[in-house]
């Protein structure tokens, strides 16, 4: 059932595992071994210590990271990237493959990569004590996180060790058994640590936006069957590799910007005024003070988040907030990442999965070798926005699909504890019904059938239902016990009744002038609603 569940999702979404014999063909002309003459034009990087630090499921390795202390106390920071656009020749039925499908798709424990194995997991994979060939970004980076000076150059690396996060967090913890393993690499992560410090700290001056929002991670077993759910842990080391490619995509596309280079850039543009003025009427009401005007600063949004870290509104706040935003999208012109508050921003770091880094890397090596004429430039001009449309496209297609599956493998779980009860928090609050979502982040349904205590009405500037007569009010943030109801696994819709609904009445908020909020204007008696999706 969930092969046949699984292959419907592919198609629902015109996905595919396999290629073409015409893909496959080329990819098994690549031959095994990088020819002597590629090795020998490239600044040979085999004897440096270079490491990859990456899950410990993880196969297509296309990052690896150096650092070394400069005399003058700076830091040399080399980010090392497989270089796949080698191997992926314009114009091949390997690109324009590449090309369509945009990015590799990760469904739980399977994967739909972009590029075949023999590329993905073996050539262009910087896996330990083999050579390989990759970009790489140098950077010179001071004590106060900028970057003084910077080389981007054709490299040839040799990784030293194939790192997990695991195993790097043990080892800047203190766990003797790991400092024990890699006891020669200790002065590397420490001083990565170092740097990724004052690089998080950098941006955090700056404005850059950190939602922290919890991400599930589903567990299988050997079938593919859900045998559990937990939250993916956000250690020292994934921050360490976060840092040094933001770095990189930075420079990267400050670099070719200031050339007036043709590049598929990584934007997020600043958000609509309306929307941001609704969400700041919703963040006065909660009694926060939230400044907004012609142009809302990253750095104000930053503000808020650190202001309602902690308590009851974070949860509903910090969502408004994220809904209140653009998405992220590529173009060919550099408009700016409001999110990281940096002015310029692009992809260089994963050509393996995502296309856009692929053609950043076709680019800079064109650039680097002297073949970027005015005819070429001319031609990447309309081929950067074309392939940022496209891979806009393909990315959104990817995410849903991903989405899609994980609720599948979530009700999926689900299905075997009906009846059960379970601790969560409200999620959303909608005219309908109340989301409810579990510490393990499967969501549910709570219709409005179901609150069948109380005449309930929807306030949609507070986003609230309360009870007529009771008083009881259910919000965004509030802790609430529920029983399991219902999975329908085909739908991806889970039903949660609530277990304790004893009347709590919600304090009154106020505006900042001091009057109460805006009366609720939606009414509700306890009836059965359409379920919408998420809200």
């Amino acid at each position: 059932m969930i092969d046949t569940d699984f292959k419907e999702l592919l198609s629902q979404y015109g996905l595919s595992q396999t290629f073409s014999l015409a893909v496959t063909d080329e990819v098994s002309a690549i031959p095994d071994m990088i020819p002597e003459r590629e090795i020998a034009r490239r600044k040979d990087l085999t004897d440096m210590t270079i490491v990859t630090i990456d899950g410990e499921d993880a196969k297509d390795l296309d990052d690896a990271i150096s650092i070394s202390r400069l005399t003058s106390g700076h830091y040399m920071l080399g980010v090392h990237i497989a270089d796949v656009s080698y191997y992926v020749k314009e114009g091949s039925e390997l690109d324009l493959e590449a090309y369509n499908r945009g990015t590799s798709v990760y469904l739980v424990d399977q994967v739909v990569p972009m590029l075949p194995k023999k590329l993905s997991n073996g050539l262009c994979s910087l896996n330990p004590h083999k050579p390989r060939l990759t970009l790489s970004c140098f950077m010179e980076i001071d004590q106060t996180g900028g970057v003084v000076s910077y080389e981007i150059a054709e490299t040839v690396i040799k990784s030293s060790a194939r790192m997990t996060y695991t195993a790097v967090t043990e080892v800047l913890s203190g766990d003797m058994a790991a400092r024990s393993q890699y006891v020669d690499l200790i002065p590397t992560f420490e001083l990565m640590r170092e740097l990724a410090l004052i690089l998080r700290d950098k941006r955090s001056r700056r404005g850059s936006i950190d939602f922290d929002f919890p991400e599930p991670k589903v567990l299988t077993d050997e079938d593919g069957n859900t045998v559990g759910i937990k939250i993916y842990e956000h250690t020292i080391s994934n921050k360490m590799i976060e840092e040094f490619m933001l770095a990189a995509n930075e420079t990267v596309a400050r670099h070719m910007f200031r050339l007036e280079l043709p590049l598929v850039y990584r934007v997020h543009e600043s958000p609509d005024p309306d929307k941001i003025e609704r969400f700041a009427t919703l963040v006065r009401n909660m009694n926060y003070k939230f400044k907004t005007g012609a142009k809302i600063s990253p750095k104000a949004m930053q503000n808020l988040l650190f202001k309602i870290k902690g308590t009851t509104e974070q949860v509903m706040l910090s969502t408004m907030m994220l809904r209140s935003l653009m998405k992220a999208r590529y173009s060919n012109e550099n408009l700016g990442h409001f999110g990281l508050a940096a002015e310029y921003y692009c992809h260089f770091t994963s050509p393996i999965r995502r296309y856009p880094d692929l053609m950043v890397h076709r680019i800079l090596r064109e650039w680097l070798t002297g073949r970027l004429d005015e005819k070429r430039i001319a031609y990447y001009v309309k081929l950067t926005k074309d392939a940022a449309e496209q891979s806009s496209e393909t990315e959104v297609a990817a995410t849903e699909a991903e989405r899609d599956w994980v609720a599948y493998k979530m009700c999926e779980y689900m299905q075997g504890q009906v009846g059960q009860e379970f601790d969560g928090f409200i999620s959303s609050v909608t005219s309908f019904g109340l989301f409810v979502q579990l510490p393990n982040t499967v969501e549910g349904l709570i219709r409005m059938v179901d609150l069948d205590d109380d005449y309930y009405v929807y306030d949609e500037q507070t986003m609230s239902l309360t009870g007529r007569r009771s008083g009881r009010t259910y919000y965004m943030g509030e802790k609430i016990r529920v029983r399991l109801a219902k999975v329908n696994v085909d739908l991806k819709q889970i039903d949660f009744v609530p277990v304790d609904v004893t009347p709590k009445k919600k304090e009154v908020k106020k505006n900042t002038d001091g009057k109460t909020a805006k009366k609720p204007q939606r009414q509700h008696k306890g009836r059965r609603s359409k379920q919408k999706g998420k809200a």
